[in-house]
Order: structure tokens, then sequence, then C-alpha cells
């Protein structure tokens, strides 16, 4: 089976022209990826945009991806020059390091000023990402309060905001971005099984079949463990959601099971990490 899903709202086209339009006063950008899908979640335009400036990236979302992989993915992108940073926003765990990565790009800032005979001043940066990947979350743990909206779908930030952070740090949230075209159907699925494209555009019924039958092949243990379901790598995913409809008591009318309900209890529960830990994108040198 796969899936074809592609969204780019006319929103995401505003966010971008506006992106181009403060770049040119911002100091450096900070990069927030899946640490699921390091990959999938790397939106290569905005990436050819920012190219002239500093980028720090954070894998979020740390927490529910494979530590090993994980590690290997920070170990890749620092190899590439790339400053990385594994960060659990839920805790917290990775904010001293990203602190000090930002701090180090602050004082390259003050250098510059004063070789050219001027003030110093506060570091400028804008934070972009996906959909959902953490950003606004990302903002309110170096603020050090809640100073931006979150939620657990995408789109919660629909506007430009700039952020002060002490005297030290001004950031500029953007809402989540994608780009026009997925080339390669995987990426679509990634980024719909991980929450960053919202369920209203695709079928989650399909989305649902795919993610049980690869969950039967590779990982069969979660499903028995979190649902009580022996599966086989064979199962066809429909059967696989009627079976997790009939667990949960999700059923219609007459006893048919609602399809719809445990494809999205399905997916829910696995972006909630219930199912385990996963890592979508390997490293190239793993």
């Amino acid at each position: 089976m796969q899936v074809n899903i592609q969204w780019y709202p006319g929103h995401m086209a505003k966010t971008k022209r506006e992106l181009e339009e403060n770049l040119a006063i911002v100091d450096m950008v900070l990069e927030v990826r899946d640490a699921r899908i390091p990959v999938s979640s790397h939106n290569a335009d905005l990436a050819k945009l920012v190219a002239k400036r500093p980028v720090v990236t954070i894998l979020a979302k740390a927490d529910l991806a494979e530590s090993e992989l994980t590690a290997a993915w920070v170990r890749s992108l620092e190899n590439q020059g790339i400053p990385t940073v594994a960060m659990n926003l839920k805790s917290g765990h990775g904010l001293a390091e990203l602190e000090k990565k930002i701090r180090a790009l602050h004082r390259q800032v003050r250098e510059r000023l004063q070789q050219r005979g001027r003030q110093s001043r506060s570091l400028r940066g804008m934070v972009i990402g996906v959909p959902n990947v953490g950003k606004s979350t990302l903002i309110n743990r170096l603020a050090k309060r809640a100073v931006t909206k979150t939620g657990a779908r995408p789109g919660v930030t629909r506007g430009k905001q700039w952020v002060r952070i002490g005297n030290w740090l001004q950031l500029l949230d953007i809402p989540g971005v994608l780009w026009p075209k997925f080339e390669d159907p995987a990426t679509g699925f990634h980024l719909a099984v991980t929450g960053a494209i919202s369920e209203d555009v695709f079928d989650y019924v399909k989305v649902g079949s795919l993610l049980a039958e690869i969950l039967a092949t590779d990982r069969p243990k979660a499903l028995e463990h979190r649902f009580g379901l022996k599966t086989m790598p064979t199962e066809a995913g429909a059967a696989i959601l009627e079976a997790i409809g009939r667990r949960r008591g999700l059923l219609l009318p007459g006893g048919h099971v609602d399809e719809e309900k445990a494809a999205l209890l399905l997916l829910r529960e696995f972006r909630q990490g219930l199912l385990g830990n996963f890592t979508w994108n390997i490293p190239p040198d793993f």
C-alpha cells in the first residue's frame, strides 16, 4: 500500500514571503526538525533561503525517537558543520546545550559589531520548521515562561511574533511551513503519521492502515503489547485496524467497527509514543 499526501495551503506561501522579508534583520536561524524524521521534516526550500545565516538544528521530540539513531543523527549533522542539539521539549533536556550554542553565536555577533565600532545588541534569531514540530514550545523553553501559544496539532501558530528573551536574545516565531510538492510519497506519510499535516486533508484510514502494516512487519511486539494483537507480517492493515477497533470497543450500530475511529486511535497513540520509540529516517553513515 502507498499513500500520496500533499499539503501546501495559501498561508504557507505567505509565511515563506514573510520569512524572506525578515531574513535580512536576523543574525541566525534555529531550524527545528522532528528527531523521528530528520530528513522528512527538513524543509530544503527554507534551507536554501537561510543558507547565508548561521543555522543551529534542534532535533525535537527526541523522547519519541530511538536514542541510538538520534545520537547518530547529531554526529552526522555536526560532521556536516551544522551545530545540532537533540531535545526533549517536554522535560527541557538539551536546553542548556542549545543555550550554549546560541550564546557562542551571540559572542560572534558582538565581536563583529565591536570591530565595526558599533554598539553591542541582543542576538536576533528566526525559528523555522514544519508544522507541529515544537517551534513555539522551544521558544517557551528558552523564555522559561509561556510566551507563545502551543498545541498538539499543526497550524496553532498563524502569524509571526517577536519574542524577547532576557536582554540578550530576540526570536521571531513564524508558522510552520512545508514545501509545495513532496517528491517522495514516504515524506508525506512520515509527516502525516507524526502529526505535521492536518488530519483534515488526508485519508487517515489509509494512513492508519499503512502504519498498521508497517508495525506488523517491523514491530509486531508493539501491537501485541499495546492492543493484545498477534499479527503476521503479511497481514493487511485494514484487518489490523478492525482488530484494534474491536479491542477498544469502537463499534458502530450493528456491531461493525468504526474504522475511522480505529485509524485515528492508532495514529494518536503512535504520536504519543505509546507504541514505543521510532525513527523513520536512518542517518546516511549509520
